[in-house]
């Protein structure tokens, strides 16, 4: 896991058979499982990995696709094969993707009062509703200083996470997802991310400390006080499927739904 996590590769994968390679033992997939499911055979599979045989452009996109590869490795794969990439990488801001844009605007006001907001690859915040700005209160400013980062606005001493009352608990589960995100991605702008606010001192919770007794929610709640009130959330994540672009395939749209009654009832009331 520390290897993975490093954000390099070992100075040995070069060429797209060691990186095909690599995918395959973290998808933890024999080479004749993959040749099964590429409708190849593992004799070729293990020529391609070996670096005896180059694979055709179509079968580094098959191999690719049945390894779950991310959009932007694969692009990573085709140069290192000695193609040319297949997936743009469109800013968010390209005309090109005001309808999406605009769609995904839309979803998050619509979903307030409750908080909700997209983030890309590295947790940078490009739109956020009421909800989101509603919590936002009492952060220090030169957090809210563009680019908002969601993990450093969470996590940051002078941040969110004074008020957060699980917030070992919570910030273990930010720890552990961004894990497992730069061990599939092998991102160094999130692995710098990553050292940035595992680092951070763990402060003193809100008045009140941590919940006495265990509170049986359905899934692990982030606990958050807000002017008095102790607001309780469940975190979900959509993301878009079959992206055929790299920005599009980096978006999240994270939402925060309301673990109990009382959250429900404060936020009506508090955003009408």
């Amino acid at each position: 896991m520390t290897a993975l996590m490093s954000g390099t590769a070992p100075a040995t994968d070069r060429g797209v058979g060691p990186l095909l390679r690599a995918w395959r033992e973290r998808r933890r997939v024999s080479q004749l499982e993959l040749a099964l499911r590429a409708d190849s055979s593992a004799r070729h599979i293990s020529f391609v990995e070996t670096g005896r045989s180059r694979p055709s452009e179509e079968m580094v996109l098959r191999l690719a696709e049945h390894l779950d590869v991310p959009v932007r490795e694969r692009n990573a794969l085709l140069l290192a094969a000695g193609y040319a990439p297949r997936y743009p990488e469109t800013p968010l801001d390209d005309p090109a993707l005001d309808a999406l844009r605009e769609g995904m605007e839309r979803l998050i006001r619509g979903y307030e009062p409750y908080p909700a907001l997209v983030v890309d690859g590295t947790y940078r915040v490009l739109a956020a509703n009421r909800g989101i700005t509603m919590l936002m209160e009492g952060v220090a400013e030169h957090l809210l200083a563009p680019p908002l980062n969601a993990i450093r606005l969470t996590l940051h001493p002078e941040g969110l996470a004074p008020r957060i009352r699980n917030l070992r608990e919570w910030r273990g589960h930010l720890l552990e997802q961004m894990g497992r995100q730069i061990a599939l991605h092998r991102s160094q702008p999130l692995r710098e991310l990553y050292d940035e606010v595992a680092a951070y001192p763990v402060p003193q919770t809100a008045p009140g400390g941590e919940p006495e007794e265990p509170v049986p929610y359905f899934a692990l709640p982030m606990q958050i006080e807000h002017r008095g009130h102790v607001l309780s959330f469940i975190s979900s994540i959509s993301t878009f499927n079959t992206p055929m672009d790299v920005t599009v395939a980096e978006l999240a749209i994270e939402t925060l739904l309301p673990a109990d009654p009382a959250t429900v009832k404060y936020l009506h009331t508090l955003l009408p």
